[in-house]
């Protein structure tokens, strides 16, 4: 089994696409996150006529309820902030002190992001396969690049870390995530032994191995991070009751604070012992311990 040292649990707070448009909600849930204790809040950068085609722009969201638009495509880009809006979404994070990232789903939302220089950019599990993009990232970006494998076979995890080994950079800029891709997953299909899977055949040839999970919960997190897992990153939201698809599989503000908590008291405790009695046995050993008369 692949060796590792457990390092201090970096937690990303995806907002994604819930503050519904508003940009005062997502300067918000980043003031969230950040109290929260999360390390970085993460948004989403698409240009929507770029990934749908027509038919597609023009449908009907496939739950009305949870839409912002009369079309599928008209709901996409109510969610849509500007470049300038990002640029002053990372602005606002550093001036509170947490990260900002965000996840580029094509060429043209790519650029636009490579132009903030964030500390890395995230490659959704859809668009994995998307070479052009992967291209622009890997030649044109000078961050770490995070990568999600959801609804990903294996054989197409080698060719990712593969073509990022092509130029020698999967080693010092390349993470990694076990992800399945539903929501909310049950636990039957979190499949966390993957964690394993991506250590024995990637661990000594990406930078490192993250979670993402869209469960229920934090306890399956903790294992993630107990298995290897140095980034977890979790959907986030002010009210789960709020309307889009996301809210229903994302944390709350009680829910963050804990999985930061016991993730940092997880690493706290995942050492061994310095010496084979420890001081605070040394008390209960002289009083409790059989000792043969």
């Amino acid at each position: 089994m692949f060796k590792f040292n457990y390092q201090s649990p970096q937690v990303i707070s995806e907002i994604g696409c819930n503050h519904m448009g508003q940009f005062e909600i997502a300067k918000e849930l980043i003031k969230l996150s950040k109290d929260s204790g999360a390390h970085y809040a993460k948004f989403q950068k698409r240009t929507n006529k770029e990934l749908l085609t027509e038919d597609q722009y023009s449908a009907p969201h496939p739950n009305p309820w949870n839409s912002y638009g009369n079309t599928y495509g008209e709901h996409r880009e109510f969610l849509e902030f500007t470049v300038d809006q990002h640029a002053e979404l990372k602005k606002y994070a550093e001036s509170i002190g947490i990260g900002y990232a965000t996840s580029v789903w094509d060429t043209t939302s790519a650029k636009e992001i490579i132009s903030l220089n964030p500390d890395f950019i995230k490659i959704p599990s859809a668009c994995n396969n998307h070479y052009d993009m992967l291209k622009l990232l890997r030649d044109h970006y000078k961050g770490d690049i995070h990568v999600s494998t959801g609804m990903t076979t294996k054989g197409e995890i080698e060719e990712i870390v593969s073509f990022f080994e092509e130029t020698q950079q999967a080693k010092d800029r390349v993470v990694v995530y076990s992800c399945t891709s539903g929501y909310p997953v049950p636990f039957k299909d979190i499949c966390l032994l993957e964690i394993n899977s991506l250590y024995d055949k990637f661990g000594d040839r990406v930078k490192e191995i993250g979670f993402s999970g869209h469960h229920l919960g934090i306890a399956v997190d903790i294992a993630a991070y107990a298995l290897g897992a140095t980034w977890i990153e979790r959907h986030f939201t002010k009210d789960r009751t709020w309307k889009g698809t996301d809210h229903a599989a994302s944390l709350e503000v009680p829910g963050l604070q804990k999985l930061v908590r016991d993730l940092e008291h997880t690493h706290e405790a995942l050492t061994y012992k310095l010496t084979e009695i420890l001081d605070i046995e040394k008390v209960q050993r002289d009083k409790l311990k059989y000792r043969k008369q």
